[in-house]
C-alpha cells in the first residue's frame, strides 16, 4: 500500500489566497445559531473517560454548579454535587470506597441514592469521554443519553482540555470558521479550500486541506464539519488517508472567574483510524502516541483561545479587552 504522506506545493504565507471574502460573518454567525437550537438534553462533557477511576472522584464547576463523578461498583460511572451535603465538604477530594464517595471530614458515605439534599446526577461514559446530565443547567427537555457523534471502531483516541475565557458559542464560533485555518495556523495546515457550506438540506462545512507533517511534506484530506448539538463540533474525515477519523471538540461552561468573564472548559477528543495494516502497530504504541496528539491539539487550541476570547470581548462589550 502506498505511504500517505506526499510531497505538496503552497505558497508562501502572505501570498496565500485570501480567505476574508468568503468567511462571511453572517454565514458564520448562521451556522453557530442553527447548531444552539439543536437538543443536547441537557448533557455535558465533563473529563475523558480514562481520567475517572475507582481510586479517585473527579471534580468540575459546570454552569456554576460543583460537580463531581467517580466509578462505582464494577467500573460504572456515578455523578453528583461536589458539595457534601453534611457542612460543605468538596466531594472532588473525597475517598472512594466500595464504590461509594466517603467524606473527608466527617466519614459520610454517597452513592447512588439521594441523601437529604443531595441527589445523584445522570453520568454517561461513552468510552471516551465522561458527561453528566444537569437539567437546571441545561433547562431543556432532559434525554436518557447524550448526543454522540458517529466514531470509528479500534481508533486511538487522546482527550485534551484547555480552558478560556469565553462562552461555548464562541469556542463553536471558532470551529465553524475553517477559512482561518491555513493563515492562522500555517503551521499544521496548508492548501485550505472550503468546497461548501451549509444549506437547509444539509449543515456541513467541507473542506480540502493538507495536515503538514514537516516541511513540504503533508497528508492531504477531505473533512466535515458538523454539529450534533449545540456545545460540539466535529470534524469527520470523509476523504483521502484516516477515513472516519475524528475531532470532536466539546464546549463545557465552566463559572465566573475572578474578573467576571465567564470560563469555557474546551475537551477536545481525537480518535485516529487508519485501515492500513500498519495502523495496529499505532494502537499498540497508544501510550506513547497520545501525549502527542494532545500536544498537537494544545498547540491549535492555544491560538483558537485567543480568537475565541477576542470575539467575547467585542460581543459582549464592543472592545477587544
Amino acid at each position: 500500500m502506498r505511504i500517505p504522506l506526499r510531497r505538496f506545493a503552497a505558497p508562501r504565507w502572505a501570498e496565500q489566497e485570501p480567505t476574508w471574502r468568503d468567511a462571511q460573518p453572517a454565514l458564520i454567525e448562521a451556522a453557530v445559531k442553527h447548531a444552539s437550537v439543536k437538543p443536547s438534553g441537557n448533557w455535558f462533557v465533563l473529563a475523558a473517560s480514562r481520567d475517572v477511576t475507582a481510586s479517585a472522584p473527579v471534580g468540575r464547576v459546570i454552569g456554576g454548579r460543583e460537580v463531581v463523578v467517580w466509578r462505582g461498583r464494577e467500573g460504572r460511572v456515578l455523578g453528583g454535587p461536589g458539595t457534601c451535603p453534611h457542612m460543605g465538604a468538596p466531594l472532588c477530594d473525597a475517598a472512594v470506597h466500595e464504590g461509594e464517595l466517603v467524606c473527608r471530614w466527617h466519614g459520610l458515605a454517597l452513592g447512588s441514592r439521594r441523601f437529604g439534599t443531595w441527589s445523584p446526577y445522570p453520568a454517561y461514559d461513552d468510552g471516551v469521554l465522561v458527561w453528566v446530565r444537569l437539567d437546571d443547567v441545561g433547562g431543556e427537555e432532559p434525554l436518557p443519553e447524550p448526543v454522540l457523534p458517529v466514531r470509528p471502531e479500534g481508533g486511538v483516541d487522546a482527550v485534551a482540555t484547555m480552558v478560556g475565557r469565553c462562552e461555548p458559542e464562541d469556542v463553536v464560533a471558532n470551529r465553524l470558521d475553517p477559512w482561518h485555518g491555513a493563515w492562522f495556523h500555517p503551521y499544521s495546515f496548508a492548501n485550505l479550500t472550503v468546497l461548501r457550506t451549509p444549506t437547509e438540506e444539509d449543515d456541513r462545512f467541507l473542506v480540502e486541506v493538507t495536515f503538514k507533517v514537516a516541511g513540504r511534506i503533508g497528508v492531504p484530506v477531505t473533512a466535515a464539519f458538523t454539529c450534533p448539538e449545540p456545545r460540539t463540533v466535529v470534524m469527520h474525515i470523509v476523504e483521502g488517508e484516516g477515513v472516519g477519523s475524528v475531532v470532536e471538540t466539546h464546549a463545557t461552561p465552566l463559572t465566573l472567574g475572578r474578573d467576571g468573564t465567564p470560563r469555557t472548559a474546551v475537551i477536545e477528543a481525537t480518535i485516529a483510524h487508519s485501515h492500513r495494516r500498519g495502523f495496529a502497530l499505532a494502537k499498540s504504541a497508544a501510550p506513547v502516541i497520545r501525549p502527542l496528539m494532545k500536544w498537537a491539539a494544545a498547540r491549535l487550541w492555544r491560538d483558537d483561545l485567543a480568537y475565541a476570547e477576542r470575539r467575547y470581548a467585542l460581543r459582549t462589550t464592543g472592545r477587544s479587552a
